[in-house]
């Protein structure tokens, strides 16, 4: 595909934290609390702290080959399943929940980004491995956050009463959105496509994961993604010394406290902990375990066991318990040979509070790494802002920015006072001068009179540009349009839309876009035009 791009800053975009920022620029008030940096030099450093801490990669792969029976896994796929069972291999890891039909944009990105690090690696390190993976969170139980999507200019949101763990929710009642999709992007040249890839994946599985890995492969199979569910008895069991340690000591909470304090100083927490961070999970139930005394509570379910019985529920069923946000990073490292994580803003700024938590499960902690970012614009939105004179750069500044740079520029009026305001500045320098001379009290009475008749020009500047706004409306409009579109509920496009429209409309060639234009270790925004 033939596109145009445009490279920004995040700091740019006015749409990232101070801690993305902070971490991106390596700043003195962040660099305690990650392991590497994201460069050549951070890499080789996790990769020699895997190495000494290997995985049991046969128990991974006999995994991974379950979930996989029955897909045509393709010869990448093969490949890299075999590779992850050598020594020598390392893993590329992304995460995310399994939204319906992949949920926003940077699902996509993310899983993009792994692919190209994965890449990048193996060219930098020629006698290793590297095999991208997507941890898919399949354990959520936030159904508010995965039962939708936004495309085609509104929300579709799938309604269903089911409890628990989303991935092992029945797509049941998603038939009904399939419809309309396959409705809406018939027209598209790839629309037939994308409708029986959705439709393969939900309408012939039983459960939203099993769904999710079937979507996920059709789309990025040919990249050699490895996509594994870990919601799955064996793996668990891997994970069964540290999820007893969890119970029995709550080491987590003690490792993480200490971080979140010191954090605190400079940023927002993204996560407080608890001080058991496991869930228990079952059929509809995914619910916290709490103390109690000397046995454990299930949060808001009528389960109670005694330390004994806790402890014969993790012996037998280890697939019962499920790690929050404070563990799951130090579960997909323990099962996973992992040198690198590729995360959003969001998901950087809770990592950054757990290197206590993984040096406490003496788990290796990966290179951090922002995922890629874009935003997609087609030509004909690039010829209207063009048009308007607003170059790329500018189109995440406020609207009302936008208007008022638009009005200054293209007024035939003075807009401006400012050569006004330090001549007015300059003249009352000298009275304030000539009065001191008299009376040194005089001096300030003069600041004063200045500091007034500053706010009453300014304001007058104001009303100047208001009244020649109005008579801008139709560009002001034209604006507007195309904030919209660009900035669908004033957020970023890819925490918003969904991917199939594009999909539909370009095919595979639209994700091996987004890779050709996707970065290994630089932090770069791309706003990229599509033909």
């Amino acid at each position: 595909m033939d596109c145009i791009a445009h490279f920004l800053d995040y700091a740019d975009t006015n749409a990232f934290s101070p801690i993305v920022l902070d971490y991106i620029r390596a700043a003195d008030t962040i660099r305690p609390f990650y392991e590497h940096d994201v460069s050549m030099d951070g890499l080789r450093q996790a990769i020699a702290a895997r190495e000494a801490n290997p995985v049991n990669r046969d128990v991974l792969v006999k995994v991974l080959r379950q979930q996989y029976q029955g897909l045509p896994a393709g010869d990448a796929v093969q490949r890299n399943l075999a590779l992850l069972g050598r020594e020598g291999t390392f893993a590329i890891t992304t995460a995310h929940q399994p939204n319906i039909f992949t949920g926003p944009l940077y699902f996509l990105y993310k899983i993009l980004h792994a692919i190209r690090l994965a890449a990048f690696a193996k060219k930098s390190f020629p006698n290793k491995d590297f095999v991208p993976v997507y941890f898919m969170g399949s354990e959520d139980a936030d159904l508010q956050e995965l039962n939708h999507i936004y495309a085609g200019g509104e929300t579709l949101t799938w309604d269903t009463r089911q409890k628990g763990a989303v991935g092992r929710m029945s797509p049941k009642g998603l038939n009904v959105l399939i419809r309309r999709l396959e409705g809406e992007f018939s027209g598209l040249p790839h629309g037939a496509e994308m409708a029986a890839l959705i439709k393969n994946a939900y309408e012939t599985h039983a459960t939203i994961q099993e769904a999710t890995l079937y979507l996920v492969h059709g789309l990025f199979a040919s990249f050699g993604l490895i996509v594994l569910i870990p919601d799955h008895a064996e793996l668990k069991r891997l994970f069964l010394p540290l999820l007893r340690r969890e119970l029995t000591e709550g080491f987590s909470h003690a490792a993480v406290a200490p971080t979140i304090t010191a954090l605190a100083q400079h940023y927002k927490v993204q996560a407080a902990g608890r001080d058991i961070n496991l869930f228990y999970l079952a059929d509809g139930v995914r619910n916290r375990i709490e103390r109690d005394g000397a046995g454990f509570n299930v949060v808001d379910t009528n389960l109670h066991f005694t330390a004994q019985e806790m402890d014969a529920q993790l012996e037998a069923h280890p697939e019962r318990f499920s790690p929050n946000v404070i563990l799951r990073g130090v579960f997909q490292e323990f099962i996973l040979p992992g040198i690198a994580f590729i995360g959003g803003g969001g998901e950087l700024a809770y990592w950054l509070e757990l290197k206590g938590v993984f040096k406490a499960a003496q788990v290796p902690y990966p290179v951090l790494v922002l995922r890629n970012s874009f935003l997609l614009v087609t030509k004909e939105q690039a010829a209207k802002a063009m048009a308007l004179g607003i170059p790329a750069g500018e189109w995440f500044a406020p609207e009302a920015e936008l208007v008022n740079k638009l009005v200054r520029r293209q007024s035939e009026h003075q807009l401006s006072l400012e050569k006004e305001i330090a001549e007015m500045k300059s003249l009352y320098g000298k009275m304030s001068a000539a009065a001191a001379l008299i009376d040194a009290t005089l001096g300030p009475h003069a600041g004063a009179l200045q500091t007034r008749s500053l706010e009453g020009i300014q304001n007058l500047e104001k009303k100047m540009l208001r009244a020649e706004r109005r008579k801008f409306d139709t560009q002001k409009g034209q604006i507007h349009t195309l904030k919209t579109a660009l900035f669908p509920n004033g957020s970023l496009q890819e925490r918003v839309e969904n991917a199939l429209p594009y999909y539909a409309m370009y095919g595979e060639k639209f994700l091996r876009t987004l890779y050709s234009y996707s970065e290994a270790l630089t932090p770069r925004f791309c706003v990229l035009t599509l033909p």
